[in-house]
């Protein structure tokens, strides 16, 4: 019969450890060179040189937002959860409440119990 090498369960969990991290290591390795050598990436193009004299073209001014009843302090807020998300200010269309039937039917069944 074959006889196990240690009975020692460290010295397994350290070989299983070594094991399991060098297959990731291989793996990340794989992903390395898939992002490199991929040819769907797109090149990103340099920007225009513009000539000394002339200023970089500016934004339109966009228009106050419409707030809809809500205090600026709100907006703010919004605007501020919206930009930590990624996205810019200048891309929020409008602020509204959501529907929300099923709180608007608990908030009738609730009222008529009491």
């Amino acid at each position: 019969m074959h006889q196990p090498v240690t009975n020692n369960p460290f010295v397994i969990m350290i070989i299983n450890m070594v094991i399991v991290f060098t297959v990731l290591i291989a793996v990340w390795a794989l992903i390395e060179i898939t992002h490199r050598i991929d040819p769907t990436k797109k090149k990103a193009e340099p920007p225009a040189a513009q000539p000394l004299g002339t200023a970089a073209p500016t934004a339109p001014a966009a228009s106050a937002p419409r707030t809809g009843g809500l205090n600026a302090e709100t907006v703010a807020v919004i605007a501020a959860a919206v930009s930590a998300c990624g996205c810019s200010a200048s891309q929020i269309q409008a602020i509204r409440p959501a529907e929300q039937p099923a709180w608007t039917g608990y908030g009738r069944v609730s009222g008529m119990r009491s």
